[in-house]
């Protein structure tokens, strides 16, 4: 049985198809987009207490990212599907709806592996892309979706200069990307949050 909750967040994806990215100039120093940022232990924003954000565009207007490591909760990918009017074709089991960041959380996302690429998606590094439209819930109704995805609501996001500053407050710290990590099926987000400050050079 799909949780009310689940129902109500299904209302709310992909109200509206947002425009992701920025086109400006690039930052100070190299992007970060496809990089992995992990709060450190002395975040003081609750919002973003032990998350781990995948950088998904970075230049000089500001940033955008995804959490990677929070859920809202989990419910079934083909109730999920009909909710849109989409009749499944091959598919069960259960979809989990993560929490991409405080900004427009009435927004939907899927961030995928690079197997797949509709009429809005987008790479955004290594084997890693980006889609913001029907088109990627069509193809995983008929069974021609990626191989591996996240379903994201809202997303994280900084004016420019903003995530500079926050790097130089020791807000946040920097690590490579990992498909293991972004698509993990770990449901402790603790843990993911743990292994990346690792990677960020962090042991905890």
């Amino acid at each position: 049985m799909i949780s009310a909750r689940f129902a109500w967040l299904i209302v709310l994806f992909w109200l509206v198809v947002p425009e992701c990215g920025f086109a400006g100039s690039s930052p100070p120093g190299a992007s970060l987009s496809g990089q992995l940022l992990v709060a450190s232990p002395e975040m003081s924003d609750p919002r973003f207490a032990h998350t781990v954000i995948y950088i998904v565009s970075h230049d000089g207007e500001g940033a955008m990212g995804l959490v990677v490591n929070r859920t809202f909760g989990h419910g079934s990918l083909k109730s999920l599907l009909k909710g849109f009017g989409i009749q499944p074709v091959k598919t069960d089991g259960t979809v989990a709806l993560h929490y991409g960041g405080p900004v427009e959380r009435g927004r939907g996302f899927v961030l995928h592996s690079i197997d797949y690429s509709g009429s809005s998606t987008r790479p955004v590094a290594g084997d890693i892309a980006l889609s913001t439209g029907l088109d990627i819930l069509k193809a995983v109704a008929g069974g021609s979706g990626p191989r591996r995805s996240l379903f994201l609501l809202g997303y994280a996001g900084w004016g420019a200069g903003q995530l500079e500053g926050e790097l130089a407050r020791n807000d946040w710290l920097i690590a490579p990307a990992d498909d293991g990590l972004i698509f993990s099926d770990d449901p402790d987000p603790d843990e993911i949050w743990k292994t990346v400050m690792n990677r960020a050079g962090t042991p905890l």
